[in-house]
């Protein structure tokens, strides 16, 4: 069966960025399982994957602008170190998420300074094209109850 929306889509990928570089896989966790056509995969890999059969691999680039966008300059800001709880360990590289003006957004934390700190909402992966070794694993029509649901079940889901 190929894939097309409303298909639930088991692939195993390995993931790679424009250097080569390994930057997540498959293989220790199992297949990604998704559903087809449903915005739950980044829409350069989903559409990528649009057509293809189980049992197809394939080496996949994804740009930066289909993946986690573009990186935005406006997305990093300076705030007072003050902002944050007296006793709250700053280390680079962690996260920290904003309560302000609707949804929350999550920053990571690129350097603290003696009375600031630099925050980055951007993705981490944002700006990066890229690279997705894959190979389907399990095509199928997605059930009524998953489509109503929004995602796939796995024999052992219950809501």
């Amino acid at each position: 069966m190929k894939i097309v929306k409303d298909t639930a889509v088991s692939f195993h990928y390995t993931l790679t960025d424009q250097h080569g570089e390994v930057i997540d896989a498959s293989a220790e966790r199992g297949p990604l399982t998704y559903l087809h056509g449903h915005d739950q995969i980044i829409p350069g890999l989903e559409r990528q994957l649009e057509g293809l059969d189980t049992g197809a691999r394939a080496n996949l680039a994804v740009p930066a602008v289909e993946a986690y966008g573009e990186r935005r300059e406006e997305m990093v800001m300076e705030v007072p170190r003050d902002k944050f709880p007296a006793d709250e360990e700053l280390v680079p590289g962690s996260q920290v998420m904003s309560q302000g003006g609707g949804a929350p957004v999550v920053f990571t934390i690129r350097e603290v300074r003696p009375d600031t700190v630099l925050l980055d909402g951007n993705h981490p992966m944002a700006g990066k094209d890229l690279n997705f070794a894959i190979e389907v694993v399990d095509v199928r029509p997605a059930s009524a109850e998953e489509l109503a649901h929004g995602h796939v079940h796995d024999g052992n889901h219950d809501h």
